[in-house]
């Protein structure tokens, strides 16, 4: 499960760095495989890493639902009606024994994206708007200081061999390129779909390779698999994420500088 997620702010900013010759169709492949993976990752939490189900908390939870159910179709465009219950909801999902991440899910699926008029802004990217500067400078960096931290005191040159940190550096820079490239390729070769115009396959082996960037859903998987129950892994995990995340995304910005530099001649 660790290495499912893809960090979208860092994946984005690797790719970023390449400037102008990256195209903006790989961009949205990125983010929209980012965003895909990610709720996926969240649905595992969801359904993995709960262990006492309360039906009790689950009603409340499913009431709080309808009710921001009925104020999309009411058409309700102000914010404090959906943080009003969603605060409830929130609270419901962390007693019911489902992991309460999938509550801020649920909330923004009811947000309404209807524009108010015709050269207003619509609520979801009003708040996301409002949202951004505080979850990019504030909540993430944050959250990355708090748990990205790796005491090196008692490990060794051995313990890159263990099971758990070898696994995780292997499914985020090798399972991740290999699932997403190869999904691509046979989506294209059987006709599903089509690769975006200009696109070529060595651009989109770079962007899959990529996608290994793992680090915040994937520390905060790690944490939720090995650090509670405080056993003789703890550390090996995160080491984990942070070498498989600084291998795929050197080896996929180097893939994409060269190729691009390529292609332009």
């Amino acid at each position: 499960a660790i290495p499912t997620a893809t960090d979208i702010a860092f994946a984005l900013g690797v790719l970023t760095l390449l400037g102008r010759r990256v195209l903006p169709s790989l961009k949205a492949f990125l983010l929209s495989v980012a965003i895909f993976d990610d709720l996926g990752a969240i649905l595992i939490i969801a359904l993995f890493y709960t262990s006492k189900i309360s039906l009790f908390a689950l009603g409340i939870a499913l009431i709080c639902v309808l009710v921001l159910l009925g104020f999309n179709r009411l058409g309700v465009s102000r914010a404090a009606p959906y943080f009003l219950v969603g605060v409830p909801l929130w609270v419901a999902m962390l007693k019911s024994g489902v992991h309460a991440t999938l509550a801020g899910v649920v909330l923004a699926l009811f947000i309404p994206m209807k524009r108010r008029g015709e050269s207003g802004d619509s609520l979801l990217h009003r708040l996301e708007h409002a949202l951004h500067p505080w979850v990019a400078f504030g909540v993430l960096p944050l959250f990355g200081f708090a748990n990205a931290g790796v005491s090196l005191a008692k490990f060794s040159l051995g313990d890159l061999l263990h099971p758990v940190p070898l696994g995780i550096v292997l499914g985020l820079f090798l399972g991740k390129q290999i699932g997403v490239f190869g999904a691509s390729f046979l989506a294209v070769k059987l006709r599903v779909a089509e690769l975006p115009q200009g696109v070529r396959w060595p651009y989109l082996y770079g962007v899959a390779v990529l996608c290994g960037i793992g680090f915040t859903m994937s520390l905060f998987i790690a944490g939720l698999a090995f650090e509670a129950s405080g056993g003789p892994y703890l550390g090996m995990e995160r080491l984990g994420v942070l070498l498989g995340s600084l291998l795929s995304g050197t080896t996929g910005y180097l893939i994409l500088y060269f190729t691009l530099k390529r292609m332009d001649r």
